[in-house]
């Protein structure tokens, strides 16, 4: 009996492949679905222009309100989550995502788009805690920078599968069954983790230090001293701006460059995203070696860079245009998992959740802003100026990497 129990595995220690992997999977098909669910509204616009008779920047609006929820959510959540653990704010993320779905379907006016799009940030904003939190403490560390690398795919396929569903449902059908089909997988999903939720199972961080902290005490919040927790947070909010540039207006501004066909435009995302995916799996091989994670952070930004003013300031052939996406996809997606890794290397013992909930609401303020920025560069024409910025933007990405390592040797002071 001794023997056996000096081998037993704690709760929460990472164990064998198949379980490792349990959990991955699991993970990675929740955080397809948050992808997913940031993307049930836009692809839908031109129906729900017509069906409520509202501008695109009302429609737009929309996103805005999506994303700033998120932020707050986010931000809040990781207090929750290591207070309560990750499984139940997990479940009730993805309920809200269904709610959501299932409330668009049933909109009758553009104020009811609107609640239902705070409902939607509310759920939108569990993930990332929930997520690096299950990750960081039940996969082996030798399989996290895999972990991270499943987990930045499953994203990007979100993000592809959002459009690939609603619009050909919407065409066939109406936007309000493209909507009721959205939150019908959304349950789908929920379902299979409710029913894998054993795989899940992992406890508070210290709930009697969460108690004290939610109580007003000080050692909850002493994590906000850490200058490498506001690093990754400045990394996060960059990489949100370039993400959001190439989601909303580069494949516009190229073609408007370099007189690509629409229906190449149309491509070019399509190809960024899978090419993404693709150099994020590669990624999880790179990161192998966590020393070197700021190193390949600066190489793959560093080339994305480079592909970006290429395209903004040579004369390359349309075709070509498409393939230019594919190698800048490819090169930020090698840097994804060692993006992950910057935040964990900079993560205090039992502040999982909170550190990841303040550093990734980063990624939605960045989403709520940069649009609005590069978006009056659009309507002035200045399509050059998107692509510099976002050159610039990426420039920035390779700096902070690396003022997150110098950060992270600064001791902070701590209250006692």
């Amino acid at each position: 009996m001794s023997n056996s129990s000096a081998m037993a595995l704690p709760p929460d220690q990472p164990g064998s492949l198949r379980e490792d992997a349990g959990v991955i999977g699991l993970v990675g098909g929740a955080h397809l679905i948050s992808h997913y669910s940031q993307l049930l509204l836009a692809p839908l616009f031109p129906w729900l222009r017509t069906a409520f008779d509202v501008s695109y920047a009302e429609l737009g609006f929309l996103m805005t309100i999506f994303f700033v929820v998120s932020c707050g959510v986010q931000a809040f959540s990781g207090f929750v989550v290591d207070r309560y653990g990750p499984r139940p704010i997990l479940f009730a993320g993805l309920a809200l995502l269904a709610v959501a779905a299932f409330g668009f379907s049933a909109s009758q006016s553009y104020w009811m788009l609107a609640l239902f799009s705070v409902v939607a940030g509310v759920g939108n904003g569990v993930f990332h805690p929930v997520d690096y939190t299950l990750l960081n403490r039940k996969v082996s560390p030798a399989r996290l920078g895999h972990a991270y690398s499943v987990h930045g795919i499953t994203g990007s396929l979100g993000w592809a599968l959002a459009p690939a569903m609603l619009v050909p449902l919407a065409i066939t059908h109406s936007w309000r069954v493209a909507l009721v089909a959205a939150g019908v997988l959304i349950c789908a999903v929920l379902a299979v983790l409710a029913i894998k939720r054993a795989v899940l199972s992992l406890p508070a961080t210290n709930p009697a230090q969460s108690a004290q902290g939610a109580s007003g005490g000080e050692r909850a919040y002493d994590f906000l001293a850490i200058p490498a927790v506001w690093m990754c947070f400045a990394f996060f909010f960059f990489y949100a701006a370039a993400l959001s540039v190439i989601q909303t207006f580069a494949p516009t501004a190229a073609g408007k460059l370099h007189e690509v066909a629409p229906s190449v435009v149309a491509m070019c995302l399509s190809v960024y995203m899978v090419a993404a995916a693709t150099g994020m799996a590669a990624g999880g091989f790179l990161v192998a070696n966590p020393e070197r994670c700021e190193r390949i952070v600066g190489i793959g930004f560093g080339i994305a860079a480079a592909v970006a003013l290429l395209i903004g300031f040579v004369d390359v052939p349309a075709l070509l245009v498409p393939v230019l996406f594919g190698a800048m996809g490819f090169a930020t997606g090698t840097a994804g998992p060692s993006r992950d890794m910057l935040v964990k290397r900079s993560t205090p013992a039992n502040a999982t959740g909170r550190v990841y909930g303040v550093v990734y609401s980063g990624l939605d303020i960045g989403q709520a802003i940069m649009p609005l920025l590069f978006g009056a560069l659009m309507d002035r024409g200045q399509y050059r100026s998107v692509w510099l910025g976002l050159a610039l933007v990426q420039g920035v990405l390779i700096v902070s990497a690396f003022n997150v390592r110098r950060v992270r040797r600064t001791p902070a002071v701590v209250v006692a």
